[in-house]
This record gives C-alpha cells, sequence and structure tokens, in this order.
C-alpha cells in the first residue's frame, strides 16, 4: 500500500527514527565505485555498480563480485578515507542536526563499507551503534580477506532487516527511510514511508515509485518547519 504525498510528509513530521541511505544520498559519491577507482580498476566496478542499482543480479552477488575485481588492501582503504574523504550532499549537515535537536534518532543503513561510513557518520555527529554498513575482511598483513557476508546489509532486503530490527530494538512506531535506490525503496515496509532522494543521481524506477521524491535536503529541512 503505497502512502500518499501528503501521508508521507506527515509521517516524516512525526518520526520517531530516520534512517538514511549513505552513497549518492548522503555523500555526493557511490564509495565502491570510489574505492574501485583509487585501486585502478574503475570502470569494470561502476558498470556492476549500475546492474546492481538497476537489481538486475542480487546485491550480494554484485558486492562480491565487485570487491573480488577491487581486492584492495587496508592500507588503500585507508589512504582513500584520508586523500579522497567522502563528500556530504549539500545540505544533509543541516537537516541531520534538525532531527537530533528534535530529538528524533537518525541512523544510517548502507550497502557499503563500515570504514567509509564511520567516517561520515562522525561528520554528522551520528553515534557509531546507528551504523550498519558492510564489513571489509583483511588478513593480518593487510591484504584483502572478503567481507562480512553475516552482516544484514550484505544481503538484498538487508535494509529492510535492519529497519525491522530497529523497531523491534527500540520500540519504534514509525520509521522513515530515505534514499537514491532500488534497495531503499524495497525496505518500505517494514520502513513507515520511504522518501525517494534525486539529489545526486535520479534514478527512474525509484522516482515513478515514490510518493514524495525531492532533489534537496532543503525540501525535508523545510517540512521539519511545520512541526
Amino acid at each position: 500500500m503505497m502512502t500518499t504525498l501528503s501521508q508521507t510528509k506527515e509521517l516524516f513530521r512525526r518520526a520517531e527514527a530516520v534512517c538514511f541511505d549513505v552513497d549518492s544520498t548522503v555523500i555526493k559519491e557511490e564509495g565502491i565505485d570510489e574505492l574501485a577507482k583509487f585501486c585502478g580498476v574503475g570502470d569494470a566496478v561502476t558498470e556492476m555498480t549500475r546492474k546492481a542499482m538497476g537489481g538486475s543480479m542480487t546485491f550480494k552477488k554484485a558486492l562480491t563480485e565487485r570487491l573480488s575485481i577491487i581486492r584492495c588492501s587496508r592500507e588503500q582503504v585507508n589512504k582513500l578515507i584520508t586523500d579522497h574523504p567522502p563528500q556530504l550532499t549539500p545540505g544533509v549537515r543541516e537537516l541531520v542536526d534538525r532531527l537530533h535537536e528534535l530529538n528524533i534518532k537518525v541512523f544510517l543503513i548502507s550497502g557499503g563499507f563500515r570504514c567509509i561510513v564511520e567516517h561520515v557518520a562522525t561528520q554528522l555527529s551520528i553515534p557509531l551503534n546507528h551504523v550498519y554498513a558492510n564489513r571489509l575482511k583483511f588478513y593480518f598483513n593487510g591484504e584483502y580477506a572478503g567481507f562480512d557476508e553475516s552482516q544484514p546489509t550484505a544481503e538484498s532486503g538487508g535494509k529492510g532487516k535492519v529497519i525491522s530490527m530497529l523497531k523491534e530494538q527500540y520500540g519504534y512506531e514509525t520509521v522513515v527511510m530515505i534514499g537514491d535506490g532500488a534497495t531503499d525503496l524495497e525496505a518500505c515496509p517494514p520502513a513507515s514511508a520511504f522518501i525517494g532522494f534525486g539529489g545526486n543521481v535520479v534514478r527512474p524506477q525509484v522516482k515513478e515509485r515514490s510518493s514524495w521524491y525531492v532533489t534537496s535536503f532543503g525540501e525535508l529541512l523545510k517540512e521539519l518547519e511545520k512541526i
């Protein structure tokens, strides 16, 4: 059952928790593509990200295949964060600050990598226990050893699993998901409402299926003024 525009706006205004996707939503880029570029395998991985976002292969398969091309070391990941820190989307800092002022809890739920997402969370004063993302694994010498396949975010439908878990753990009634991609849209339900974000990239299949689709975080900030 798709919520109407006015219902979605109302659910956003009275949300107890707001969950954001990270890549192409909270930050301007796709973390895995940046990592691939940094490791010199950008083109091959960008094409596969496009397929994954378009929903034409399972998320875990796309993640496994992309990472087996990248094979990044711990050192490369750390260097990426230092040399090319993730770029926050304009307006997201103000929006998160306002949500925190209103005592609305903020979570980051990402199919990207925890080491990058934690860096983003720190910039936005989001507690690290509110971060759900994939963990890269490294051998003791720092070489790539795969990723933690037990994380819910490693699976298709993983974001919805995390939201169900949050509702159970904290007793939230109203949880809103904000994101740009197919995996974000799929998280509603269990999310009470979904807001499509097209400020960095517009994915037509997401735009068509969103009752509220915004291209700037200013639109969401404006909605909160009505509280």
